[in-house]
């Protein structure tokens, strides 16, 4: 199995953690995580792809061992993200990039898409996110995200990620002991943490604009892919249904008994991916 490489990358006066597999000559794909996630999510996936790709796994700021912002009402958005992207693939030398993009990944993809960084992108899958985020979906997100428990041992950690993210579907065991690995930190109590900063939830109050962003969506060009969860509370089947009238030339992807957001860690989703990125490409 291909190995990874990992580095700290400064950009827009932080560090961000970036995980890299493959060959730097090929082409280029980002994979972006959700919200209270970390890049390691993709960790299978981006193995699998690593033969035909360069796949960057970025920490967004606030999360996983990438710096956190002292400015979190301006710095925690969509628009600043996407600067981030943008100034890390100059950093990497990279004109234009595949993305395929998980939740608050997926937004961030559109984000770029649907403006002046659309150029550094040639094609976009979705991960179970769409131009609207549900207000019933966002308090839910509230009710795990903006808080800081604690735990004593990883066995409780890994416990608490299958229950918080059973929507994720039935990865394997393996995924859910990296998951937990990953995903916390110790605190000065020597405790367990999650390996966020809590302050990340503020996009939802300080940028309520970029939840609904329908206009932006109608301004996308690239080859688009959606893949769902049939049972999300995000990504909810109008949405799916008016995402598809705005953009009907976009391919969609639905998986049963899945809610948000479907891990991509699942046998058989390497060739899923593979199979989508062939219709992009």
């Amino acid at each position: 199995m291909t190995q990874p490489s990992h580095a700290f990358i400064p950009v827009m006066d932080h560090e961000i953690h970036v995980t890299t597999w493959g060959d730097p000559s090929n082409p280029a794909l980002v994979m972006w995580h959700g919200l209270a996630r970390t890049g390691r999510d993709f960790d299978d996936l981006a193995a699998d792809l690593s033969e035909q790709y360069f796949v960057l796994c970025p920490d967004t700021i606030g999360r996983g061992l990438s710096s956190w912002s002292a400015d979190p009402e301006r710095e925690y958005s969509l628009e600043y993200y996407s600067g981030i992207a943008a100034d890390l693939l100059d950093a990497y030398g990279i004109d234009r990039t595949g993305w395929i993009g998980t939740s608050m990944g997926g937004l961030i993809g559109m984000h770029m898409a649907s403006g002046p960084l659309a150029a550094r992108l040639d094609w976009l899958v979705i991960n179970d996110i769409g131009p609207e985020v549900p207000q019933d979906a966002i308090d839910r997100i509230l009710a795990y995200a903006d808080q800081s428990p604690e735990f004593r041992t990883l066995t409780e950690v890994e416990a608490w990620l299958r229950a918080a993210y059973a929507p994720f579907g039935s990865p394997p065991d393996p995924f859910w002991t990296r998951m937990a690995r990953t995903s916390v930190r110790r605190k000065a109590n020597g405790m367990f943490t999650t390996h966020y900063d809590p302050k990340i939830t503020v996009q939802f109050t300080a940028s309520p604009q970029e939840f609904r962003s329908w206009d932006r969506f109608t301004k996308i060009t690239l080859p688009m892919h959606l893949i769902g969860g049939a049972d999300s509370d995000l990504l909810t089947q109008p949405i799916i249904a008016k995402m598809q009238a705005l953009q009907p030339q976009m391919g969609t992807t639905i998986k049963p008994g899945m809610g948000h957001a479907p891990s991509l860690s699942e046998p058989g989703d390497t060739d899923l991916i593979r199979g989508i990125i062939a219709t992009l490409t």
